[in-house]
């Protein structure tokens, strides 16, 4: 009995695996430069390459970097896989891997401060941030992008991403929406006036404490954005979970237009 037991529980365990690999995203890498850039992309139902569909980008956590050009889509994957919402919604989503020990972001961090996250804005970009601008400016030059619904979303160190190539591409994103994240008040003016963008986070996260986006929310209002926040209250850091089953969050993404 307990050989059974043990047996259906690695069954399990593999079929989980294989579930969150999603066959719908093809996998695919973007070079330039020497380097190399994986990312999965998941084109609408019927999909027609004559005609221009949304285009979403997803920015995943610390950990999920690596190069197995899977783990990135451990969060959200399956919110964009969910055949109702794509039918509901047709978009291009794409999920980019951050090479392991890189990040979208350059920055320091101040424990004296509350963990606070002090950006490096005044030097060149995170290699995998530029490369994902120059996929970005890739997959619209190929022409079937609607170029008025382009959005952004990330999760911890893919909402501090969020929050950068907001600014790094101005005028680029329709709306966006980064997760228990954090972002440079400095650079908000560069995109904020009357900018769409849903800024969530767990009252209690210990490893991005809440004042981050408290104090986005903050400026990102003073500065006449479209700010909707949503703190949840008793939740840590995996406040994704929650953002991810938000009945309203595909509703209002795919509803903005630039």
């Amino acid at each position: 009995m307990k050989r059974a037991l043990f047996i259906l529980f690695l069954i399990i365990l593999t079929f989980q695996g294989m579930a969150q690999d999603y066959p719908n995203f093809d996998k695919k890498e973007f070079i330039n430069g020497g380097d190399t850039l994986r990312y999965r992309i998941q084109y609408p139902l019927d999909y027609n390459p004559s005609k221009k569909y949304p285009l979403v980008l997803l920015l995943h956590g610390s950990g999920e970097r690596g190069s197995d050009n899977t783990a990135q889509l451990k969060w959200g994957g399956s919110l964009f896989a969910d055949s109702v919402n794509r039918a509901k919604f047709p978009a291009l989503v794409v999920f980019p891997q951050c090479p392991a020990n890189n990040g979208w972001s350059r920055l320091t961090v101040s424990r004296e401060d509350s963990l606070r996250f002090h950006f490096l804005s005044d030097t060149v970009p995170a290699r995998p941030m530029e490369m994902v601008m120059q996929l970005l400016d890739s997959l619209v030059a190929a022409g079937t992008v609607n170029t008025k619904k382009i959005y952004v979303g990330g999760l911890s160190m893919g909402g501090m991403g969020t929050f950068e190539i907001l600014w790094r591409k101005p005028h680029f994103f329709a709306a966006a929406f980064p997760i228990c994240g954090a972002g440079d008040p400095a650079k908000i003016n560069l995109y904020a006036r009357k900018f769409p963008i849903w800024i969530f986070h767990g009252d209690k996260d210990p490893a991005v404490p809440v004042a981050n986006s408290r104090l986005m929310a903050r400026e990102l209002k003073s500065a006449k954005a479209r700010v909707t926040y949503t703190e949840y209250p008793g939740v840590g850091h995996d406040s994704w979970k929650n953002v991810f089953a938000e009945p309203q969050l595909l509703p209002w993404l795919f509803s903005m237009k630039r």
